[in-house]
């Protein structure tokens, strides 16, 4: 598997980029197994290689799928983010929790007596 260069990248498109990822993936795959096994491989600068195209893919993947949602923006349907607001403590949990301790100083007041 050859070495693919940064402007070979630039230069495919977005269903190109994941046909190759999937591809490197399977190369990847093949690498560690023979890694795994014990086998001497091939190239072994391979395996590092293969991960940094495939990562580089994905950069390029989001740049591009990015830069067509700012030029599209009705294209892309973004869920509506509804706002919730946290629950306020309710004047029945503050009450047992004086009640608790107010049933706790009386306790101890009374063993001491």
């Amino acid at each position: 598997m050859p070495i693919i260069k940064k402007r070979e990248i630039e230069q495919m498109t977005i269903e190109q980029m994941s046909n190759k990822s999937v591809e490197l993936k399977k190369e990847l795959m093949k690498l560690n197994m023979q890694r795994s096994t014990g086998t001497p491989p091939e190239n072994p600068g391979m395996i590092r290689a293969t991960r940094k195209i495939i990562a580089r893919i994905n950069t390029f993947m989001t740049q591009k799928k990015k830069a067509s949602e700012i030029e599209n923006p009705k294209a892309v349907n973004k869920p509506k983010i509804s706002s919730t607001k946290k629950p306020s403590t309710s004047k029945k949990t503050s009450k047992k929790i004086t009640d608790k301790s107010t049933k706790k100083s009386t306790e101890v007041k009374k063993k001491n007596k």
